[in-house]
């Protein structure tokens, strides 16, 4: 059985499908055997393609950029084995949403697994400059490395 990954979100348009994208081309490239997508925390964009400035910046780096917006559900807990939030707000949006301890502790921030990481949340780019996504994909890039060792480990524990 493949390991789950999530990436967690507002919108589900800027941050997390950029992640999802980002990680998914690492996995394969890795040979992991890696589900990966992503949800928002709102039901704004459901439906919705990402953003198009979203999409703009994965093609300029090489990356996938296929989407669909969806909304992250709290029957999906048992669906996950990691959780990665994109902010202390989505964390603690999922963190109400989980049933019980076992589904809180999958929960995790993104930048956790970027060692250099001052600052754990990764900037929302929406209301910024075109730049800010190129700025987003630089942060999600830093932390693919260690998410990589992460899922790595947790399959070899399996």
């Amino acid at each position: 059985m493949s390991y789950r990954v999530t990436f967690v979100c507002t919108g589900n348009i800027c941050r997390s499908p950029m992640a999802e994208h980002i990680f998914r081309h690492h996995a394969e490239l890795e040979g992991l055997d890696v589900e990966v997508d992503s949800s928002g925390t709102g039901h704004w964009h459901v439906g919705d393609s990402a953003d198009e400035r979203t999409v703009a910046t994965l093609r300029k780096a090489g990356y996938r950029s296929s989407h669909r917006a969806r909304q992250f559900e709290a029957l999906w807990f048992d669906r996950y084995d990691l959780i990665l939030a994109l902010d202390q707000g989505h964390r603690t949006d999922l963190l109400r949403l989980a049933p019980d301890e076992e589904a809180r502790r999958k929960i995790r921030l993104l930048r956790e697994f970027d060692p250099d990481a001052r600052d754990l949340d990764v900037a929302d780019p929406y209301y910024s400059r075109d730049s800010a996504f190129d700025e987003v994909r630089e942060q999600i890039e830093a932390a693919v490395p260690g998410l990589l060792d992460h899922v790595r480990r947790a399959v070899k524990e399996r």
